[in-house]
């Protein structure tokens, strides 16, 4: 199973659609009508459209697929959704093109009984895409189906309920894709009835280890009734891994409306790892982030050669400041900041600054009112281990103590950490882990809340601050 591969079918099949659809557009309105009479001057315009159109047009429903996250699962597609989703991206792709080559003051000779240009436009691109979409889509999910396409699964659980989700799945009409690797046990009591039809590869606790080292794509939670104050614990565990997470749902979850079902045949089951924000928003507020990153950089280059000249002549050390943190799902990364204390302030181990910190320079404590410490975090943007919003990263050091009082913490790491936050913007600095804990509900509603309406707002706060210089 190759991804980048698969990806790069559908990626080449819309490229060569849009191109095609395009030029049989073009075709059909200069060539197809009987008898066109066209001027030389009308030659040119229309010589111009046809090349102005081949770039632009796969270059706008590209841009548009990938936006709306069409190909965000390339392995998983609904041909159904799919038809659906291809009829609105055609849709809206065929009207910006439209607008953007003016095309209803081209002079195109327009036959009795023949089509608008827009709906012919709409016509020939929506046939010519979704048709080799299918054809795909159609050849994958039979592969799927049939085992020659699988995604490696786990089972959380060891008795009765994971028993009976193992022979469910294994016995549908048509497979799920699943194959299953094993099991790992909830707690010390279990019975591991599973052991009869899968290895055990471990307890909770050594989950981390074996979703990597055995390349797990999904994980079911199948546990007993009894069993349910794991929960908890079990979804904490798995905060750090990027799995597609199921459960089996209860009667009241089934009752409740929480079960969504995608296949008719499929075993139902609850997804766990939700993605927070639509996949259109998400690809947006990447895009934005790397705009904005680039943007920011050019614009604060002579702030930044101020600060770096006045941090060289008020103090010792290197102009810049780097240490670890903990970014999406558990991974360290550095993060560069303008240093604003003195040299080795930390040489006695990690401690939080306060409002009247000794360790920070003069200097420190004006780009501290205005955040521009932060101008560095920029590249930590560009370089796909921050965004613009989200929950502050933190360091290993200050997580292992906050997990202590609050476990919910780990729920931050499903998303990238940002240089500005709602925990940030409501609260400010934390001087100590108790504050920490106190800002953390705020950065959890963000993350109940996300939306690019909500990152907007948190920017705007943020840019007040900056103006306001109420940093600190």
């Amino acid at each position: 199973m190759n991804k980048k591969l698969q990806l790069f079918k559908y990626v080449t099949a819309d490229l060569t659609s849009a191109l095609a659809g395009w030029s049989l557009f073009i075709l059909y309105w200069t060539q197809l009508p009987a008898n066109p009479v066209y001027t030389d001057h009308d030659e040119q315009m229309l010589y111009r459209l046809f090349f102005r159109g081949l770039v632009l047009s796969p270059m706008v429903l590209l841009l548009i697929y990938y936006f709306t996250g069409y190909y965000n699962d390339v392995f998983r597609k609904s041909r159904l959704s799919e038809l659906w989703q291809t009829f609105g991206n055609i849709l809206l792709g065929s009207t910006i093109i439209y607008l953007a080559l003016n095309i209803g003051n081209i002079p195109l000779n327009k036959p009795e009984g023949s089509l608008s240009p827009i709906l012919s436009l709409f016509m020939f691109l929506f046939v010519i895409t979704y048709l080799p979409r299918l054809i795909c889509t159609t050849l994958t999910t039979r592969k799927v189906h049939s085992g020659k396409i699988g995604f490696n699964t786990l089972l959380i659980g060891s008795n009765s309920k994971a028993i009976e989700v193992w022979h469910e799945m294994i016995n549908q009409k048509r497979g799920s894709g699943n194959k299953f690797i094993g099991f790992v046990t909830v707690n010390n009591g279990s019975q591991n009835g599973l052991s009869k039809y899968l290895p055990n590869l471990g307890k909770i606790d050594d989950i981390h280890n074996i979703i990597t080292e055995k390349n797990v794509q999904e994980v079911i939670i199948a546990i007993e009734y009894n069993e349910h104050d794991m929960i908890n614990l079990i979804i904490n565990k798995l905060i750090n891994v990027d799995v597609e997470i199921k459960a089996i749902p209860s009667l009241y979850d089934i009752l409740t409306g929480r079960v969504r079902m995608s296949s008719i045949l499929g075993t139902p089951l609850i997804s766990v790892s939700h993605n927070p924000m639509p996949a259109w928003q998400q690809n947006v507020k990447t895009f934005l982030d790397y705009f904005i990153a680039i943007f920011a950089l050019v614009i604060t280059l002579p702030l930044t050669l101020f600060l770096v000249l006045a941090i060289k002549l008020t103090s010792k050390g290197p102009v810049f400041y780097s240490h670890e943190r903990i970014g999406m799902y558990g991974k360290p990364f550095r993060i560069y900041k303008f240093r604003s204390m003195y040299n080795d302030a930390e040489k006695d181990g990690p401690e939080l600054s306060s409002k009247n910190d000794g360790r920070i320079t003069p200097i420190g404590k004006f780009m501290r009112r205005s955040r521009y410490d932060e101008i560095p975090n920029f590249f930590n943007v560009l370089k796909g281990e921050m965004s613009l919003v989200g929950p502050r990263p933190e360091r290993k050091f200050y997580i292992e103590q906050i997990i202590q009082t609050a476990p919910h913490y780990l729920h931050l790491l499903k998303v990238k950490p940002g240089i500005t936050s709602w925990g940030q913007v409501k609260y400010g600095y934390a001087e100590n882990v108790d504050q920490m804990i106190q800002r953390l509900k705020y950065d959890l509603l963000y993350l109940d809340n996300m939306s690019l309406f909500v990152d907007f707002k948190i920017l705007i706060y943020t840019i007040l601050t900056i103006i306001k210089r109420s940093g600190i």
